[in-house]
């Protein structure tokens, strides 16, 4: 009996940090969103190289927040970095791609058999470098979700080992899930950019990229704010 209340627990725990990650998650990895980023970085390119990068991409997305929710808190505080610190840095990285991006020269339409004739080995070898940074961190995994993680894991460990166990389940297959919308979304972001004049998909990655320098903007912001508070209350305390 004991044990049949502890598994209804547990799944009750998986449920909620199931929902709480996915939640918190969806808007920060927000897959439809940075497809076209995705889109926009990697350039025109054969529908072979957006599902192989989109599929390295996906599992580096899981094994990212599977090594900041089990480890981020203690790997944190073995290197000495606050969460704050983290935001500040983070949000520069992801305010620096949205400039980037915003300054990147348009590409024209084309078609697949002139991508077929156009893309190159060695530029496909270039993008695969790029499949962890900056196509998964901070692009689709950023210093928001690293965050989130970080907040619900520390959460989690104060619960005894059986709910915790559940719990980490609940997180981790939230992530899963959201890779694979991952995958979908960038392994088909030509196909939906297609549906969209050149123009029109130009625009709207200029307009993308100007919300990722804002959005990064203001996660740098939420780390120093905080940062900035603590220094003045420092300085009140000192007088």
């Amino acid at each position: 009996m004991r044990i049949h209340k502890q598994t209804e627990t547990g799944m009750e725990e998986f449920i909620r940090h199931f929902a709480l990650a996915f939640s918190a998650l969806l808007p920060l990895i927000n897959p439809p969103g940075c497809a076209m980023e995705f889109l926009g970085i990697v350039g025109v390119q054969p529908a072979a190289v957006y599902k192989r990068l989109a599929r390295k991409i996906a599992i580096n997305t899981v094994l990212f927040f599977a090594v900041f929710g089990l480890a981020g808190s203690y790997l944190l505080e073995f290197f000495g970095i606050s969460v704050n610190i983290l935001q500040v840095g983070g949000g520069m990285v992801v305010a620096a791609m949205g400039w980037s991006l915003l300054n990147q020269p348009d590409t024209d339409h084309l078609d697949d058999d002139t991508l077929k004739e156009e893309a190159s080995a060695s530029a496909t070898n270039s993008l695969d470098t790029k499949a962890f940074y900056p196509l998964t961190f901070p692009l689709t995994a950023g210093p928001g979700g690293i965050a989130v993680m970080l907040t619900l894991s520390a959460h989690v460990r104060n619960n005894p080992l059986t709910y915790s166990l559940f719990a980490y389940g609940g997180l981790m297959s939230a992530v899963v899930v959201l890779s694979i919308l991952v995958y979908f979304c960038y392994a088909y972001a030509p196909q939906i950019a297609r549906k969209v004049a050149p123009s029109t998909v130009h625009g709207i990655l200029r307009v993308i990229a100007f919300i990722l320098f804002c959005i990064g903007v203001q996660i740098a912001w939420n780390g120093l704010h905080p940062l900035l508070l603590s220094i003045g209350a420092g300085s009140a305390g000192t007088k």
